[in-house]
Formats: structure tokens, C-alpha cells, sequence
């Protein structure tokens, strides 16, 4: 197959995966208000997410809030439109300047395309459904690949590291002078980091109440400000000036280009590219949450034992005074000033749990993607509301525990194992909870009242839990269970309920 060079410009042609759309352009992001939001994979939507803040601050990087607030995301549609216009032969897939690709990677081997997406079954790798199997991508597909590669390449040996571009750089050896593994993308980290968006009534929305000001960036940690976007001025090599300049820039971080890829007819010519700072410096992704205060920095990570709505109160630990918790720049940054114009916010958070193993990086047993989006009131958003859901949530961390025990006893009562039972009872508990999360989120800023009467709805799926590990069918069955039914006085303080001791 012979790829001819320029046929395929992402600002022209539909290649952005849209919810209920289907394919759009870069142009048409910007001139379809009725879209809601991104589509694909939680890696696919923070990529792409990230990739268009990026044209947006290069289009338009307001001075300060008052700047922003009268931009509008009408105002930032007209400059990014403007922008994209101007930048239009900057976005060719092929060609002699591809895509935020390096014609210089030549010469390195050949990597197929299911080799580098964590999701697809490669080598003597188990195929466990139809989605693991390789498939061949269209142009739409590898634009994609190409922008979700710049920070989520997995860490491993599909890198080929024996390419280095910059004259004396000895980071892609070992210490015995050998090629050595990928490091993992700036953007996934060692186990894979949990990126965390404001989320608007549309897309284009979404995208003004994430814009960094300039007052904004001279907060963040990176010496070089916003710094110029790549596909403009794309680095020679892994420490050219360029490189450097992008390791310690806003865009660098929005765009990190931690691998050189270069498409061709069989796959992508792959190697380690731009290798940043990472957390422990205090260097992070604007998506990403960081404790600065520990020693070393701590960061949330994707966990698939905890679904991310449940680390909404530590996201917004800013709120209460001298937290001193997590922060994640976009989510505080843009919280603090958008409660004041529009009268509601969502926060989205998700990412890809990964495993390593010598070095290798692979999606393996419990890994996954996660995403999760909850919407607050901007009136309700403040110190009171926020302790209310702080407590509330506490109290749903009591009541796991609670199921936990009783289900452990239970087993125990009869002389049996239960720890996996137990844990998958707790587990429950928390998927049934999820259903009214959203509901519990409303209720901590209208009061007392309304908590508690969702409390009543999680004393049931407490007994749901319990239930559903804990038969009573035998008398013995039935001893135990009743001796082990979970004590929930003290969370439905005076309310009766059915099934629950009070």
C-alpha cells in the first residue's frame, strides 16, 4: 500500500470519536455546539481531550479569570477556528512533516499496531474476546493511535532504543551502554495515573471551563510556561532545545511526545521519545492529582477496586481550609472560578490501571479502564456542602467495612473461609451504592433531610450485600446469619428500616 502524503488532514477529516455522533473533524468540534462530549475509551477521551486544550491555549491563553470569563466559549470557538485555519497544513497525517511524527525514527523497526495498544492480544498473549483481536485501522483510527501514543505508551521492549536522535543522550541505555526498555508515557506513570476533567453542558463548553489562564501557568511547576504546541516546531531528537523546551512547558505536558513514531504501510516505526520529570519532582500532568506536602509527592492513581467517583471528596479537599490534600490544577483551578458562571459542573475522572513486571508494562487479570462523571450545583459548592459529602462518604467507607465484617463472621460462625466472600460482598456494596452517589451528591447541599433519607437507601444495599453471600437457607445457615445480620443504629440513628438490625 502506498500512503500518499497529504491526503489526510485532521482538521478536515472526520477522525474524533464523538458520543451518539460518531466521527467528526477537528473543525467540526469547533463549529458543533449540540456536541455533548468525547467518545472511545477513557485513555482515547483524556488523549483527545488533552490534545484539543492544547490547540485551544495556543489559539487563546486568556491573561487572568476576568479575561476568560468574558472570552466565553463562544469567543474561544472563533479563535481556535482562526487558529486551526491558520495552522492548517500543520495537521497532515503523512507527508514530509506528519503529524506530531518524526521522519528522522526511520531507520528504527517496525512495530505493528496491536503491539503498542495495551488493549489488543499480541504474541503468545490469551484471547479472551472479540475486542483483543488486532484488526487493520483506517487513517481515522491511526490519527487516533498517533495522539493517544504521545503520553500512554506502555514501558517494555516494543521500543526499539537502539535509534537515539540527539548526539550524547544516553537515556534510551542501560548502564552496561545496551538499548534499554521503554519507560512508560509521561502521561500513564507506573501503574497509571487518574486524569481528572471539569465537565460542561457540551464539549465546547467543557473545553473554556478547562482553559489555563497566564496567571493560572505561572502557578504550575513548569519553568517554561505554555510553551509552543509541537506540531508547530517538533524537537529533532530526545534532548534538542525543542525537547527541552517541551519537558518543562504546559504543552509539553498536554502533548508530551514520550515516543517517536513514524507511520508506514506495515505499522509504526516506534522508539522512546521525550522522557519528563515525573511526580516525585513535583511534575505532573494538569490532570492529574498530587500531594505535594508528602515526602516523596503521592499521586491518585486508577485503582480497580475503587471506582473514581469514590475519590471525589479527595479531589476537592482544596475546599476545606488547610486540607492540605490532593490538588489537581484543572479541577481546582477551574472549580474555584467557574461555580460563579455557569450553574452546574461536572468533574470527570478516569484512565488505564496497568501492571509491571521487569520492566514491562502490560494490561493483565484486574486491570482495566475506568471513567466516571458526577455533576454538582455551582450554588452548593462550598466549605459546607463539601464537609456534608465528606462525611456522608466516610460513613459509606463504615458501612463497607460494616458489610465486610458481618460477612466474614458469618463464614466464620461456621468454621469456614470467607475472605473472598467478604470481599466481593464489600464490592457489591459499593456498585450498588453507585446507583445513588449522584443523588447523595444533590442531597449534601440541601440538607440534613434529604441525607438522611438516601442513608435508608444504603442500610438496604448494605442487607442486599450481605444477602446476597450469606444464605439462610439451613438452620445452621439461618443461626448464623441472623447472629452476624449487620448493626446499622447507628448510621440510621432513630429510622427503622427492614432487614437491618436497629
Amino acid at each position: 500500500m502506498i500512503i500518499e502524503p497529504n491526503s489526510f488532514n485532521l482538521t478536515d477529516k472526520p477522525w474524533i470519536p464523538i458520543a451518539d455522533v460518531g466521527r467528526v473533524s477537528l473543525m467540526q468540534i469547533f463549529t458543533e455546539p449540540t456536541y455533548r462530549t468525547l467518545g472511545g475509551n477513557p485513555v482515547q477521551k483524556i488523549a483527545l481531550m488533552k490534545l484539543l486544550l492544547a490547540i485551544a491555549q495556543a489559539a487563546c491563553t486568556p491573561k487572568d479569570n476576568e479575561a476568560w470569563e468574558a472570552l466565553g466559549a463562544d469567543g474561544l470557538v472563533q479563535k481556535c477556528l482562526d487558529y486551526l485555519a491558520k495552522h492548517h497544513d500543520k495537521f497532515y497525517l503523512y507527508g514530509e512533516k506528519p503529524f506530531l511524527q518524526m521522519p528522522e525514527i526511520l531507520t528504527a523497526s517496525t512495530q505493528s499496531i496491536g503491539a503498542v495498544l495495551p488493549e489488543i492480544a499480541t504474541g503468545n498473549t490469551t484471547i479472551l474476546n472479540a475486542l483483543q483481536i488486532e484488526t487493520i485501522l483506517n487513517d481515522a483510527d491511526k490519527a487516533l493511535l498517533i495522539v493517544q501514543l504521545m503520553g500512554f505508551g506502555l514501558g517494555g521492549k516494543k521500543t526499539d532504543n537502539s535509534i537515539v536522535l540527539s548526539t550524547g543522550y544516553s537515556g534510551k541505555s542501560n548502564d552496561k551502554g545496551k538499548a534499554s526498555t521503554g519507560k512508560a508515557g509521561a502521561s500513564l506513570g507506573f501503574m497509571g495515573f487518574l486524569h481528572n476533567f471539569l465537565q460542561g453542558k457540551s464539549l465546547l463548553e467543557t473545553l473554556w471551563l478547562n482553559l489555563f489562564t497566564q496567571e493560572h501557568i505561572q502557578n504550575l511547576p513548569y519553568a517554561n510556561g505554555l510553551g509552543v504546541a509541537p506540531w508547530e516546531v517538533m524537537p529533532k531528537g530526545e534532548q534538542c532545545e525543542i525537547a527541552q523546551g517541551l519537558q518543562n512547558s504546559l504543552m509539553g505536558r498536554l502533548l508530551p511526545l514520550s515516543r517517536f513514531c513514524l507511520l508506514n504501510d506495515k505499522g509504526l516505526h516506534y522508539s522512546e521519545g521525550i522522557t519528563h520529570l515525573d511526580y516525585k519532582t513535583g511534575m505532573i500532568d494538569p490532570s492529574v492529582a498530587i500531594n505535594p506536602a508528602t515526602k516523596p509527592a503521592k499521586v491518585l492513581w486508577v485503582d480497580t477496586e475503587r471506582r473514581p467517583w469514590r475519590f471525589l471528596t479527595a479531589l476537592l479537599s482544596f475546599m476545606e481550609a488547610n486540607s492540605g490534600g490532593f490538588e489537581c490544577p484543572y479541577v481546582k483551578q477551574g472549580l474555584l472560578r467557574a461555580r460563579t458562571v455557569v450553574p452546574k459542573l461536572g468533574l470527570w475522572s478516569g484512565g488505564l490501571r496497568v501492571s509491571s513486571n521487569a520492566g514491562e508494562q502490560f494490561v493483565s487479570g484486574s486491570d482495566d479502564f475506568l471513567e466516571s462523571v458526577t455533576f454538582m450545583d455551582s450554588h452548593y459548592l462550598g466549605e459546607n456542602w463539601y464537609s456534608n459529602l465528606k462525611l456522608e462518604m466516610a460513613e459509606l467507607d463504615l458501612l463497607a467495612k460494616i458489610v465486610y465484617g458481618a460477612t466474614m463472621s458469618y463464614f466464620k460462625s461456621q468454621k469456614a473461609e470467607g475472605k473472598n466472600q467478604a470481599a466481593a460482598a464489600s464490592n457489591l456494596f459499593w456498585q450498588l451504592s453507585e446507583r445513588k452517589f449522584q443523588d447523595l451528591v444533590n442531597a449534601c447541599g440541601q440538607g440534613e433531610e434529604q441525607t438522611n433519607v438516601l442513608r435508608k437507601d444504603f442500610a438496604q444495599f448494605v442487607s442486599a450485600a450481605y444477602n446476597a453471600y450469606c444464605p439462610n437457607n439451613t438452620a445452621r445457615q439461618l443461626n448464623a446469619w441472623a447472629e452476624n445480620l449487620p448493626n446499622l443504629s447507628k448510621y440510621l440513628k432513630n429510622s427503622k428500616h427492614p432487614g437491618v438490625k436497629a
